[in-house]
């Protein structure tokens, strides 16, 4: 083992509750409902060059999934100031970094309903989370699988079992992402959007329950109105897809990823195609505006 690495770990800031702490001294009860029920939402927000992007779509979302699940929380105010600190004292302040939220309910004897009196907890960390040139350049292979979620994949839950599976699938097959299809119909990604071109047209799912809103998607829609892309949301039939001409997979992680492969079968010519690289440029050109 590396003991530079094992030392930058263990001396790892982090927040939680309300105080600044390292790792290793961090402390959540096992009655956590997070930990017990899984009840609780997440955010992950991306640093370029010490700037975060679409902060505040990022936190409309984070409002938006603690009310559907009602937690009560409204100290939000306080996240900015926090995020900016914990990438000061991890070394990440300026560089491509991540800042990972999470809210639980909270701790408390082990009841299957809400508890009356429950204190929210609040954890954050961050991480380096840099950009991926060589598969942004060259495109990655996905591939199909049955989406066997629940049906409000629209809150950011961090109940993500079958994301997992689906994720792990993935990589045993040497793929980037899982493309979920539910009912024959495409939705999204095991931890992305997904978006197709046919025709010059950009197909998507349209935002329901069976898929989370996504930021990036939402980013990139606006670029696509602004350059006269045509966008039709609609889900996509998995008998087309070996018809579309270029695929993409979006997100904060994958920002504009190009796939060239799905399954055994290649998108168009087997190369990033010309819509996927206009939109990618444009999207990067966004980043670089912070």
């Amino acid at each position: 083992m590396d003991i530079k690495s094992t030392v930058t770990t263990m001396s790892e800031t982090i927040y939680l509750n309300g105080k600044f702490i390292t790792k290793n001294e961090a402390v959540i009860s096992p009655e956590d409902r997070g930990f017990n029920f899984a009840d609780g939402i997440y955010e992950v927000i991306k640093y370029y060059g010490g700037k975060p992007f679409r902060y505040a779509d990022h936190l409309d979302r984070l409002q938006r999934s603690l009310k559907e699940i009602q937690i009560s929380f409204d100290q939000f105010d306080q996240f900015e100031p926090v995020f900016q600190e914990l990438l000061e004292k991890n070394g990440l302040a300026g560089q491509e970094a991540g800042i990972y939220l999470q809210i639980s309910r909270g701790s408390h004897t082990r009841i299957h309903r809400f508890p009356e009196n429950s204190k929210p907890t609040v954890y954050a960390t961050v991480f380096p989370f840099a950009s991926k040139p060589d598969q942004l350049e060259n495109g990655v292979k996905v591939i199909t699988t049955e989406d066997i979620r629940w049906l409000r994949c629209d809150i950011k839950s961090v109940s993500l079992l079958p994301n997992v599976l689906a994720a792990q699938n993935a990589h045993e097959q040497n793929a980037a992402e899982a493309i979920f299809i539910r009912n024959g119909v495409v939705t999204e990604g095991s931890h992305s959007s997904f978006m197709a071109v046919k025709g010059g047209t950009v197909y998507t799912h349209p935002d329901s329950n069976l898929i989370l809103p996504g930021i990036t998607k939402k980013v990139l829609f606006e670029i696509c109105r602004a350059n006269h892309i045509k966008i039709t949301e609609e889900g996509i039939p998995a008998s087309e897809l070996a018809y579309m001409d270029e695929m993409m997979i979006v997100g904060t992680g994958s920002e504009v990823m190009p796939v060239v492969q799905f399954d055994e079968t290649l998108v168009g010519n087997g190369r990033p195609g010309p819509v996927t690289r206009f939109i990618q440029g444009k999207f990067f050109d966004e980043t670089r505006r912070l």
